[in-house]
């Protein structure tokens, strides 16, 4: 049996700028930071005494014969590339928090699912080829409307500078010290919307706008922002209300790459944080639902969290591991 540990991701500064129309032309900058809730995936061989070859278990289960029956995208294609369509295996999926978050559940199910049937097939890929990997499956083999940092994030783990350019040359610079990011946990918290979203809808119009050039202004913003995060972060000491203007700055401008990215229940939780005190505040993901990020003075977070009691509160700290087999035998 394999298990793998995958970490979810709390995206800062530069979402939107990781789509491949986008920085293929123009590069993209992304601040995430892999955190200490995680998905979990199980790998064996199946026995062979059932009536069928592959047994997958996620929010829904699966019991079929052949590999190209398989309903769940990408642990069916990376089964096929990795040639263990002729193998008996069984998939379990598990997760700390909900999926269709903004939260990067997807590229750290399939980044789990990369890592752990691959060790399964004793083939042992660095965290770039999973990043690479995970990149390829979803939106070349699935054509799926995703950006490129969430398998990044996932993979590598730690408080990353991510910076794309052509044909997946991408860089990884965990250039965070400790003591700036213990300031940075103590200051921080997610509030649940309670709404999950499908994506797919957002970034297609993401991504349309993007080829249309539509998102130009806003994306060139985004860019400047980050690179000006990214500046008061490797300042000797960090001044979380300047990372905290900069966030909301961000979020005006996510706000304005789709009109279906906010709704009356996001507004309204970003409005009672900053009434009671809160540096900054973004959606987190494409948008429509998921988890709110909270940054705001330690001495006013459990005021904000009291005048946030109707949501469900989230308290993390940032990881530095990535994706991980914590078991094989």
């Amino acid at each position: 049996m394999i298990i793998c540990r995958t970490p979810l991701r709390v995206s800062l500064f530069g979402g939107g700028t990781d789509f491949p129309d986008w920085y293929n032309s123009n590069n993209g900058l992304i601040i995430s930071g892999s955190i200490n809730k995680y998905c979990y995936i199980n790998v064996r061989k199946l026995p062979f005494m059932w009536d069928f070859n592959f047994r997958l278990r996620y929010h829904k289960t699966e019991e079929v014969k052949k590999v190209n029956q398989i309903k769940h995208g990408p642990y069916r294609e990376i089964i096929k590339y990795l040639k263990l369509d002729q193998q008996n295996i069984e998939i379990i999926y598990t997760a700390d928090l909900p999926a269709l978050s903004g939260l990067g559940a997807s590229s750290s199910s399939t980044v789990s699912a990369i890592h752990a049937l691959s060790t399964f097939k004793g083939q042992y890929l660095s965290k770039k080829q999973i990043s690479q990997l995970a990149i390829y499956i979803e939106q070349v083999k699935l054509k799926e409307n995703v950006g490129s940092q969430d398998q990044i994030a996932t993979a590598f783990g730690g408080f990353n500078k991510i910076s794309f350019k052509k044909d997946l040359d991408f860089t990884v610079e965990d250039f965070l010290n400790k003591e700036k990011v213990d300031e940075l946990n103590r200051s921080s918290f997610l509030v649940y919307t309670g709404l999950q979203r499908k994506s797919d809808k957002i970034e297609k119009e993401k991504i349309s706008n993007i080829k249309k050039n539509k998102l130009d202004r806003s994306l060139h913003k985004i860019m400047q922002i980050t690179n000006d995060a990214f500046l008061e972060f490797n300042k000797k000491k960090i001044n979380l209300k300047k990372i905290g203007m900069l966030l909301n700055k961000q979020w005006e401008e996510k706000k304005k790459l789709s009109d279906k990215v906010t709704s009356p229940i996001i507004n309204k939780i970003c409005k009672i944080s900053s009434a009671n005190g809160a540096y900054g505040t973004k959606l987190l993901g494409s948008g429509g639902g998921g988890f709110v990020l909270v940054i705001c003075p330690p001495n006013k977070k459990n005021i904000i969290i009291k005048k946030l009691k109707k949501y469900k509160i989230v308290n993390f700290r940032f990881e530095n591991t990535g994706s991980t087999i914590i078991y094989k035998k």
